[in-house]
């Protein structure tokens, strides 16, 4: 039921990835090595389309690996951990799931711009390795506009095909934790009890 989106969510990702490196690329900027990892970012993800796709990528890995993953995101979910914990699905720096990973994980960094319904463009300076890299210089932004329409019109025909109507805010160790049947039986998904 999910694939056929599953599969053309696969194709934004692959247009959304080849624009970000044809900005990381004007900058000559590269992530590698960064102290202030994004993987610590607390970032919130609102799509089913990712939430699914998250979930099928997790599907393929080993049982040890799931189980790993697994444990670390029940571990933040009870607490007590640092006020930016390392996203449960990284390991050693590496993400486990890239593949899979969601849009912002796709976008965060570099210098950025997007029109809001009302036609207002916003603007972001990217991240602080971005701004160290290029001394503040902005010679491009990344226009995420065309990326937000596509994943939002794939979004709808989603939901309007399998009639889902919740509202999802949920992080990657929220993903996790959470299986597909129980997301699309209950319609409504709000998770806040996670802190990453």
């Amino acid at each position: 039921m999910y694939r056929p989106f599953l599969n053309e969510l696969m194709q934004v990702f692959e247009d959304m990835d080849a624009v970000y490196d044809r900005i990381a690329d004007t900058y000559g900027f590269n992530c590698t090595g960064c102290e202030d990892s994004c993987c610590r970012s607390r970032f919130y993800h609102h799509t089913l389309l990712e939430y699914l796709y998250l979930s099928a990528g997790l599907m393929e890995l080993s049982s040890v690996q799931k189980d790993d993953i697994l444990d670390k995101a029940n571990r933040l979910k009870a607490g007590g951990h640092d006020d930016r914990p390392m996203c449960p699905v990284n390991l050693e720096g590496r993400c486990r799931l890239y593949r899979f990973r969601p849009m912002i994980c796709r976008l965060h960094g570099v210098a950025h711009e997007f029109s809001g319904p009302d036609n207002t463009v916003r603007s972001g300076p990217g991240c602080d390795e971005f701004t160290l890299q290029t001394g503040n210089r902005l010679a491009a932004r990344l226009d995420r506009t065309p990326i937000y329409r596509r994943m939002a019109l794939l979004e709808k025909k989603l939901r309007e095909r399998i009639k889902f109507k919740g509202r999802i805010r949920m992080t990657v160790a929220q993903m996790v934790i959470s299986s597909p049947s129980d997301m699309t039986a209950q319609m409504t998904v709000t998770y806040d009890g996670i802190t990453r």
